[in-house]
Parts: C-alpha cells; sequence; structure tokens
C-alpha cells in the first residue's frame, strides 16, 4: 500500500504546483472542456499523451487501447469519437502508435493470448493485408516498425471512411508514430504533408 500513499502525496504536490502558479488553475479547469484535439492511442504507459506532446489537462480528448487498434464496431471507440466531433467539436484526430508495442509484437506472434487474441486478429489483419511488404523485412525490429506504420495508416483511413467523419469533412485526421528511443513524433498518414 505503500505505492498507492506515493501516488496520493504526489498528486497533492502536483495540485498545490498548479495552484501555486495560478490560484485558479482547477477553477478554470472545471468551467469547460474545449479540446481541439482527440488523440487515439496505445495503453503503453511509456506514452502519455498529454506529456509527450507538452499540453494541458483540458487540450486534449483522450482515448487508449491496446496496440491504439481503431476497430469502427468497437462501441467504447466509436462512443468517443461522437462525443468528440459532435459535443466538443474537435477540429482534429490523431492515430498514434509507438515504437516498441507490445500489442504489435504480440500479433505478429504465434503466441496465443487468451482474451486477447480477439483483438490482436484486428492487427493480424493489417499484417494480411501486407504481409509481402512486412515479410520480406529481415530484420525483426525494422518489421515490427513498419507493422506500427501501417497499424497506424489503417487506422487513420477507417476514421477518415466512417460516417462520422464523412458528415463532418472539416475534421483532420493524422497519423503519428511516438519513438520511445528519442521522445519524437512521426508524421505517418493522414492530414499532414509528409
Amino acid at each position: 500500500m505503500e505505492i498507492i500513499s506515493k501516488i496520493f502525496l504526489e498528486n497533492k504536490a502536483w495540485a498545490a504546483d498548479k495552484t501555486n502558479m495560478d490560484r485558479e488553475y482547477f477553477n478554470k479547469l472545471a468551467l469547460i472542456q474545449e479540446p481541439d484535439f482527440l488523440w487515439i492511442g496505445c495503453s503503453d504507459s511509456r506514452v502519455p499523451a498529454n506529456e509527450i506532446t507538452n499540453t494541458e489537462p483540458g487540450e486534449m480528448f483522450v482515448h487508449r487501447n491496446i496496440a491504439n487498434v481503431v476497430d469502427l464496431h468497437d462501441i467504447n471507440l466509436m462512443s468517443v469519437m461522437q462525443y468528440a466531433v459532435e459535443y466538443l467539436k474537435v477540429k482534429h484526430i490523431i492515430v498514434c502508435g509507438h515504437y516498441g508495442c507490445g500489442g504489435i509484437k504480440a500479433a505478429m506472434s504465434n503466441d496465443s493470448f487468451g482474451n486477447m487474441d480477439v483483438w490482436l486478429k484486428k492487427i493480424k489483419d493489417v499484417h494480411a493485408k501486407h504481409a509481402s511488404e512486412v515479410d520480406g523485412i529481415i530484420n525483426e525490429e525494422d518489421r515490427l516498425k513498419k507493422m506500427v506504420e501501417l497499424n497506424v495508416q489503417a487506422g487513420v483511413h477507417k476514421i477518415q471512411s466512417s460516417e462520422l467523419i464523412q458528415a463532418n469533412p472539416s475534421i483532420i485526421v493524422h497519423g503519428w508514430v511516438y519513438d520511445l528511443h528519442d521522445g519524437i513524433l512521426h508524421r505517418i498518414a493522414g492530414g499532414e504533408t509528409i
């Protein structure tokens, strides 16, 4: 329980720091949520959206799952997207993967992971679509990096083709990959010129 106590102590220190910098910080934060971005990222604890983009709470609406999979039949993801688009009026949707993703590595193996196999099948489907390109890469790390990128691209294309985005064409969908080794985001697909 010592580790839990530490979290609560750190929270109090963080809140005190924010209040010391701006006495009205939490009052302003509580009033309204107007993020410009919806971030669809991996659940990996090393990829915290606000921290790696240096954004403040309230600036980014976040949805995370294993390997940042975009599945248009996932009611959780689709509810988040609908809320972000229709109620929060986000202007950008970001699908962000990361190199060194355990979900991608698991999907590329022949191992069984129990209940996660259903989820990982979505990544296996991306691999099947691009098997000749991916399987031709000899170095395993490079092959996994390519799959991370292809998974992000697949997510971007699914979102762009969704009824929600088709009905809201001003929303820009971005595909990015975060590199754990240097902390830098890379543009892969979507709204930017690559």
